[in-house]
């Protein structure tokens, strides 16, 4: 890794700062396989920006700072800052109930516009995005949110929830009587001074194309989108690096007042009461994942689309704005490296993830875990083996074992590395102590059947 001089940071030329971030990115893209990314750094009111290796795997074609990639979920923020703005002009309110702007969830009683934005509604993850492919967002939620699918009472818990963000789109779309992808363009990208490219639509900048990266093969393969058009507000968005960006400033008050007052931005970064999102990060705002750093509060959101990986991480006291996009669904591992390394140019630490849990010191066979657990159309089926050990099945896909501790929390093992990852935790009713819920990846499932 090349030196950076011992000089404080802010001493730091800018030419030197830049010349690192280009070499990481470069270097680190190679070592990872990922043939392209961007990287752009707001640091003490100077924007530093730098791109690496190609937009599309088959043609060549280079990544440029203005290649916009598909987002994924840090659509998320851009639909969450829609709805502030809404609120902020007196259209709606927070507290206002779902159902008195939406038809569709009249069915599901006391879940707020807040509860909504926070995946703390009780709402199912939703359907695949295959399965949703033919389906308007009014049908989509009359068939997939009514009441008897909730997880969870609306407040009474965290789900990540794609639906919810469906719901949200089609708020906007009732207060403001333009499509989703109209309002977005026109209340924040456009202030923003993003050039709006959405999947699906044809796009006047170059768009990235997402890639499957097998490194141990050394395989480089392209993908398509397939995210259906009524999951837009989830996950629909195509920017770049420079764009999240703009979008981070504006989340900590310091972009345009046109899009986000400070009032409306600090309510967005306020944590929600019983938002507990487990391994997605420490808390959750209206929109956007809080990570806490020390005494740093920072906000962002990470997203994957189909063969691409991108994150945002914004920190309000310094001003601090970092934002990764890459084409390639290993582009996270990256972006976790890049972001320890980030810490010799800013000073501070930034958070790819969450906090790691406690260090756990012995593991624990949970057999009366076992059992179906449904989320929606998501089964989580958790099978015992003769020695009482776990093992995770989703929708019937292979199963990945499970390594539990005596907090009911567990690990994920990739069954093809064998390297544990933070999963999840099982969960107890407060009345009766039994095991009823699990939580795994920040979504929610119900406990529909005992081993």
């Amino acid at each position: 890794m090349p030196q950076l001089s011992s000089a404080p940071v802010a001493s730091r030329q800018p030419t030197e700062i830049r010349r690192f971030l280009q070499e990481r990115l470069d270097t680190l893209a190679r070592i990872h396989q990922v043939p392209g990314a961007q990287l752009a750094l707001q640091l003490d009111s100077v924007t530093y920006a730098v791109h690496t290796g190609a937009a599309d795997g088959v043609t060549g074609e280079p990544f440029t700072a203005d290649t916009a990639v598909p987002l994924g979920s840090v659509t998320k923020p851009y639909t969450a800052a829609v709805v502030l703005l809404l609120a902020d002009d007196g259209d709606l309110a927070l507290t206002d109930l779902i159902g008195t702007h939406v038809p569709e969830l009249r069915r599901a009683p006391h879940l707020t516009v807040r509860q909504l934005l926070s995946h703390t509604g009780g709402l199912p993850t939703g359907p695949d995005s295959d399965d949703a492919a033919a389906l308007s967002a009014a049908r989509y939620l009359s068939v997939h949110c009514s009441g008897r699918d909730a997880v969870c009472p609306p407040g009474s818990g965290f789900s990540y929830s794609n639906a919810g963000y469906v719901a949200a789109g089609r708020l906007i779309e009732a207060v403001t009587g333009m499509s989703w992808q109209d309002a977005v363009r026109a209340l924040v990208l456009e202030p923003l001074g993003t050039d709006p490219a959405f999947l699906g639509e044809a796009a006047k900048r170059p768009v990235a194309r997402g890639h499957s990266v097998h490194t141990a093969l050394g395989r480089v393969r392209p993908v398509e989108q397939n995210l259906a058009p009524v999951e837009a507000p989830a996950g629909g968005l195509q920017a770049s690096a420079l764009d999240l960006v703009a979008l981070g400033r504006a989340l900590l008050g310091h972009g345009p007042h046109a899009v986000l007052t400070p009032d409306a931005a600090e309510e967005m970064r306020r944590p929600v009461p019983g938002a507990a999102p487990g391994v997605l990060a420490d808390a959750w705002g209206l929109g956007l994942a809080l990570f806490q750093q020390g005494a740093q509060q920072w906000c962002g959101h990470d997203g994957n689309a189909q063969g691409t990986s991108c994150h945002l991480r914004a920190e309000p006291d310094s001003g601090t704005v970092v934002a990764f996009t890459s084409n390639a669904n290993n582009g996270t591992a990256l972006w976790h490296e890049l972001a320890e390394e980030l810490a010799q140019i800013c000073g501070v630490h930034i958070p790819a993830a969450a906090r790691p849990a406690v260090e756990q010191s012995r593991t624990v066979a949970l057999p009366h875990c076992a059992g179906a657990y449904h989320n929606g159309t998501v089964e989580y089926r958790v099978t015992a083996d003769a020695t009482g050990s776990l093992a995770l099945t989703v929708n019937g896909d292979t199963p990945a074992p499970l390594v539990c501790y005596p907090d009911l929390s567990c690990d994920l093992v990739d069954p093809e590395t064998g390297r544990r990852v933070p999963g999840g935790r099982f969960l107890r009713d407060p009345d009766s102590g039994a095991i009823d819920r699990l939580q795994i990846s920040g979504r929610m499932a119900r406990r529909t059947v005992t081993a």
